[in-house]
């Protein structure tokens, strides 16, 4: 498996076409081999600042995706789109543990 966290700054007045735009790639991004979850998340403070979280199951997947035509149409909105560098990070899991630290959320009545 391996996770793929795309940050990126987005101009203010083209937020709208580049959410259109991933909105459209992302509905397709899903339907390919290999992707387990495609999801893109703005910052809480800054809504310039935009996240992509990917999650694969291996890189090889990673070869036709980027190949893709969504892809293509895609990455010519989003370049107009964007101020600063992109920052692509690729991570693995560390094979056959669990997290280093995971947030796992309260459900139902804390007991004594």
């Amino acid at each position: 498996m391996i996770y793929v966290v795309a940050t990126l700054s987005v101009k203010p007045e083209a937020r709208a076409e580049f959410i259109a735009g991933a909105t459209a790639c992302i509905r397709e991004t899903r339907k390919e081999p290999g992707n387990i979850a495609y999801d893109l998340h703005e910052s809480v403070t800054d809504p310039s600042k935009m996240v992509f979280v990917e999650q694969w199951e291996n890189a090889e997947a990673l070869v036709p995706h980027r190949a893709a035509e969504h892809m293509k149409t895609f990455g010519r909105i989003a370049v107009k789109c964007f101020f600063g560098a992109a920052e692509n990070r690729n991570y693995h899991p560390r094979e056959g543990r669990r997290p280093l630290i995971r947030k796992t959320p309260f459900i139902g009545k804390k007991t004594a």
